[in-house]
């Protein structure tokens, strides 16, 4: 006999814990499975035990700058004592996570989710149905169909290793590249980036520009080729990308990632998909299975970001409980690259804001001599700020430097609440903050 929910979370990441104490709160009879520790992407693989990892090449990366400046003595990354303190974090997250659903008499379920019909689901031998059902099981990395893939080594390892090999190859040139990539270098790492055509891609071209003498200056070598094969002989990786030979100790897949539903036998529970990507609703609903959802990375509607997740889980139960017909609201959600210094960006990119035709001056400078940069002896600090013509609003900014991953809310703030660029001049920030850099970076 089934056990029957009002509500059943695939995944145990953020937008499964927003949905399901929420929905739990309304007092819906809700359960949550993972075949994983609970906590998801975020708390456990993803963004904060990397934060965990990146405060010690924070505390370095200071050192050095300011050694001779009143700083002195020798200071280097322990990577095994680095790993101890993120797993200070990381390692209570799962036991926290289902005491709480306990609390709230949210059933707990550990194994491998797959839909046996429109309403039902199953876990091994035991079956489940339900009203609605959200799917949040996340992201994995994309196939990257080449010769000796399962050699590579994905980010969620890249996190847990006890030692750090002595030579790393990274396959791509995203975020996950340029992070790992810095954190490794400081850490004692030889590391190579391999990306066809420019990397981080993402954000602007400038700032990257701006950006680029961090990765020389820690000896990271980007190499512009297409990844053909990888192949192991005596313990030794072997990278053949166009007409070079790379080799290394370790290879990390940092090419992308995709929805991760493969698992969930869509088919048998009626959930259209179309090439690797659920078919859905402005509202997050599957369009041929009403009853389910999607939310966060498995959704892949908005940016793959922690605060994007928690909005569609919100959005979600909207259109369960009120039957609202509200649709997600991606407009001004900052992005941060947690490279040392860092980057970040938020609205659009300045060949987007050509290509919509809008009319709109360019702030953008390279000011390592302004006092944010200056107190810390950091020579990289930029900005670029689009602002429309006529109206002032705030079409896109794009920083890099110190406290760059803190400034790019005051833009993000401006641009979803229809602030323009006289009310952030006009505001009085503490002095000498980063926050205070604000209106100078719009003219």
């Amino acid at each position: 006999m089934a056990e029957a929910f009002d509500f059943i979370a695939i995944g145990s990441g953020t937008a499964a814990q927003v949905a399901v104490h929420q929905m739990a709160d309304a007092g819906k009879r809700c359960a949550v499975i993972d075949y994983r520790p609970y906590g998801g992407t975020c708390a456990l693989r993803g963004c904060d035990p990397k934060k965990m990892m990146v405060s010690g090449e924070e505390a370095l990366a200071a050192h050095r700058r300011l050694k001779g400046k009143g700083i002195e003595g020798s200071v280097s990354i322990d990577w095994g004592d680095l790993q101890a303190f993120k797993r200070s974090f990381t390692d209570p997250v799962p036991e926290k996570q289902e005491a709480r659903y306990e609390r709230k008499g949210v059933a707990t379920f550990h194994g491998t989710a797959r839909f046996a019909g429109p309403g039902r689901i199953v876990i091994g031998e035991t079956e489940l149905c339900f009203s609605h059902a959200l799917i949040a099981t996340g992201a994995e990395p994309r196939s990257l169909g080449i010769e000796g893939e399962p050699l590579l080594t994905h980010s969620d390892a890249f996190l847990e290793l006890e030692t750090l090999p002595d030579r790393i190859v990274f396959v791509g040139g995203g975020y996950i590249a340029a992070e790992f990539a810095h954190l490794a270098a400081r850490a004692g790492a030889k590391v190579t980036i391999i990306q066809r055509g420019r990397i981080l891609k993402a954000f602007d071209p400038d700032t990257v520009d701006w950006l680029m003498p961090s990765f020389d200056d820690l000896g990271i070598e980007i190499v512009d080729a297409e990844v053909n094969s990888v192949a192991k002989r005596g313990g030794v990786l072997t990278v053949h990308a166009g007409d070079r030979r790379i080799e290394g100790d370790l290879v990390v897949h940092a090419a992308g990632r995709v929805p991760a539903i493969g698992s969930l036998d869509l088919g048998a529970g009626d959930v259209a998909c179309d090439e690797g990507r659920l078919v859905l609703t402005a509202q997050l609903r599957s369009q041929s299975n009403p009853k389910v959802f999607a939310a966060g990375d498995a959704a892949a509607n908005g940016p793959p970001l922690t605060p994007v997740s928690s909005h569609d889980a919100k959005v979600v139960l909207e259109n369960i409980l009120e039957d609202s017909g509200r649709a997600p609201n991606y407009c001004g959600v900052p992005s941060a690259l947690f490279t040392e210094p860092p980057a970040a960006r938020v609205g659009m990119l300045e060949s987007e804001a050509h290509e919509a035709g809008l009319d709109f001056t360019v702030n953008a400078g390279s000011h390592p001599g302004w006092f944010s940069a200056r107190r810390l002896n950091e020579e990289i600090y930029g900005h670029k700020v689009l602002v429309e013509t006529g109206t002032g609003r705030i079409l896109g900014a794009h920083l890099v430097g110190p406290d760059a991953d803190e400034l790019i809310n005051i833009f993000g703030l401006a641009i979803r609440h229809g602030l323009n660029a006289d009310d952030i001049k006009s505001t009085m920030f503490a002095y000498p903050t980063a926050a205070s850099d604000a209106g100078s970076m719009l003219g």
